[in-house]
């Protein structure tokens, strides 16, 4: 199984539950906030704003926070966050996309690159690795939701190109540009999802052994302690086997 559907779970098993969620909250706020003053501060007129919640709520974030950064959007009061996409390599050539939201681009560009070169990896120039990837529409089911047939079936009725089920739930692809739509049809259909969201769906994979595993998790790692990164995209290929050492 490809890289973009084990992170989460090499996350959820490790520690610092509590500094994770933190950081994991302001980076939702950011994005709500950004959404919320780009677009209309009402989710029901704003797609991105209305993923961008119902991402944040998906893991938790307070009922309360996520008023917060509307507010703050409203109030004029926001910083001016620039949106950057920064490519590179990791440890055995795994490609590495990092998205991140910025006031400062000289220092967020000076942080991503020095944080590739100290954990084994490089940075490369924009479009250096994105042709390994399609942007794509995401949506996750658990396994309860219903068997991969019944799956299938809403996915198609909602628009979606494609279903992977299997004992950890159902993922659900379809075009980036209509996930707003396939989600609210698929929540008619099968209720509330895990996530939504917009990914990079990596189409060529690099296989790891466990070392160089080991080494990408602490440069993701590193990357995601930045509070200028929102999200940190690989195309890692892992055994079974190495996972169950990580």
């Amino acid at each position: 199984m490809a890289g973009h559907s084990k992170w989460a779970n090499i996350q959820h098993r490790k520690g610092r539950q509590d500094a994770v969620r933190a950081k994991l909250f302001s980076k939702f706020s950011k994005e709500i906030t950004v959404a919320a003053k780009m677009g209309d501060p009402d989710p029901d007129k704003n797609p991105r704003l209305r993923l961008a919640i119902k991402e944040a709520k998906a893991q938790s974030m307070p009922k309360d926070n996520i008023e917060r950064a509307i507010k703050k959007a409203m109030g004029g009061d926001a910083e001016d966050y620039e949106e950057i996409r920064y490519e590179g390599y990791g440890p055995n050539g795994v490609a590495i996309i990092v998205e991140a939201m910025t006031d400062n681009r000289n220092r967020t560009a000076s942080n991503v690159r020095s944080t590739f070169t100290k954990n084994g990896g490089n940075l490369g120039e924009t479009g250096s690795v994105a042709f390994m990837f399609e942007r794509k529409g995401e949506v996750t089911y658990p396994a309860s939701v219903g068997d991969a047939d019944t799956v299938m079936m809403a996915a198609l009725e909602a628009g979606a190109e494609d279903v992977e089920s299997g004992e950890d739930g159902h993922t659900i692809w379809c075009a980036d540009t209509d996930l707003s739509e396939a989600a609210s049809a698929l929540e008619e259909a099968l209720g509330e999802s895990n996530s939504t969201k917009l990914v990079w769906k990596p189409t060529t994979t690099t296989e790891m052994d466990l070392e160089s595993m080991q080494k990408l998790m602490k440069l993701i790692e590193a990357l995601e302690d930045d509070d200028d990164v929102q999200r940190v995209t690989t195309n890692f290929e892992a055994s079974d086997a190495v996972m169950e050492q990580l």
